[in-house]
């Protein structure tokens, strides 16, 4: 087995950090066998060159090693790329053509930026890891492949997994072994190296002096965020061997080629609207009169329980839940009650009103409007309810709890609604 350092060498690696070359030396132990890889990290920090220490120490490298980058080809034609397809498949095929996978057959496939797989694609793709069987398209003859699989992505794989953008299943067999590449912010040991490297190779390119960074420019040089990586840093050290008279770089010259010199500094958050926010002003306006509708409501109930009963003490022990959500907490030193309040209160006088109203008819009775609990809503009204729980509940894919959070009711109240509206 070949050391790190000789691995590095044979494959133009640059770079001491830890991170590195623990990556590294899994490579060369996950190589001798056959398990699928995946390779994490950021764009630009290198994911290519795993793969190919993989397959170079493998026992497949007499064998052909083929690189897709699975977010370059369209959607419509990434089967036929992948698995072949046959004469008269589809518009265009005028003859049968071999896929990747039936091409590298004993090999290695590299499937860069596999994230972007369409989801069709990823079934097809899960089949071939698990018994190596693929289709061609406009096939029905099961054909069957040798080839190890090397992915590499800069996804996060667990949020496109519960966006359902990626398959599960497959992200469990594609990451048998993770390999993870560290930024190049993280190595900051090898940022002045990698520099040296990049500007000796262009100044041999182009037959000039190598350039040189001052101390000042060396420190602005690890201090910057590198949002790019290697592939940033190697552009501006191209620019500098290019552009630059004075091959002696000071931290000003540096500075003028950073496209963001403050990156370290705490970022502006984004104000991104997500798939949970109200669209428009005006349905969280609606959302606010529902919810001084059913507060209207609740104060209308309670108003009710104490005409009935004339026991201000027991409709609270029994409402106090309804009394906490309407009024919050209420200090027991704002709470200035009598010992028995009913009896310089109107609302004793409610029953016996109610009494009397009941012998006669005619007189008129001024707390009529406390009787109706239910208002009714106009149409417009009901139309936009029936749309926000609509929408509330395909955001959240039916799932009534999540719904009636974001609406800001119950999960009983939610389902009252969705029998009324027969959804």
């Amino acid at each position: 087995m070949e050391s790190i350092q000789a691995i590095k060498q044979r494959f133009g690696i640059i770079g001491n950090t830890p991170a590195l070359n623990r990556a590294i030396e899994k490579a060369i132990q996950v190589a001798p066998t056959d398990i699928s890889v995946l390779v994490t990290g950021e764009s630009g920090v290198g994911k290519e060159s795993i793969p190919k220490i993989i397959h170079q120490l493998s026992h497949r490298k007499h064998n052909k090693y083929i690189a897709v980058n699975c977010g370059a080809i369209p959607e419509g034609t990434i089967d036929s790329e992948l698995f072949g397809h046959e004469k008269g498949a589809f518009t265009g095929a005028t003859q049968t053509r071999e896929g990747y996978f039936e091409v590298a057959d004993g090999g290695t496939i590299f499937l860069d930026e596999v994230g972007e797989l369409p989801l069709t694609t990823q079934v097809r793709l899960l089949r071939v890891l698990e018994n190596g069987e693929f289709l061609k398209v406009g096939s029905s003859k099961v054909q069957k492949t040798n080839v190890r699989i090397v992915a590499a992505t800069n996804v996060n794989m667990f949020e496109a997994i519960e966006k359902e953008k990626f398959r599960e299943d497959l992200y469990y067999r594609l990451s048998t072994v993770d390999i993870h590449l560290p930024p190049l912010r993280d190595r900051h040991e090898d940022i002045h190296l990698l520099f040296r490297k990049f500007a000796s190779d262009f100044a041999l390119k182009y037959k000039m002096p190598t350039i040189k960074l001052t101390d000042a420019a060396v420190q602005l040089l690890e201090k910057h965020r590198w949002s790019g990586n290697i592939r940033q840093l190697r552009n501006i050290a191209e620019q500098l061997s290019v552009l630059e008279q004075n091959r002696t770089i000071s931290a000003e010259t540096l500075k003028s080629y950073l496209p963001t010199v403050g990156a370290n500094l705490p970022a502006v958050i984004k104000h991104t609207k997500s798939d949970t926010d109200f669209s428009s002003e005006r349905e969280i306006l609606y959302k606010v009169l529902f919810d001084m509708k059913a507060d209207l409501n609740d104060l209308k109930k309670l108003t009710l329980e104490l005409m009935k009963t004339g026991n201000t003490k027991d409709v609270e022990k029994n409402n106090e839940s309804l009394i906490q959500k309407i009024y919050g907490n209420i200090d027991e030193d704002d709470a200035d009650y009598e010992e028995d309040p009913i009896e310089n209160s109107e609302v004793l006088s409610i029953t016996e009103h109610t009494a009397t109203l009941e012998k006669n008819d005619s007189v008129l009775d001024k707390y009529h409007f406390a009787e109706e609990i239910e208002e009714e809503e106009t149409l417009s009204l009901q139309d936009k309810e029936l749309e926000l729980i609509k929408k509330s509940l395909e955001r959240h894919s039916g799932k009534r709890k999540l719904a009636a959070a974001e609406l800001g009711i119950s999960e009983r109240t939610l389902y009252r609604k969705i029998k009324q509206y027969d959804l």
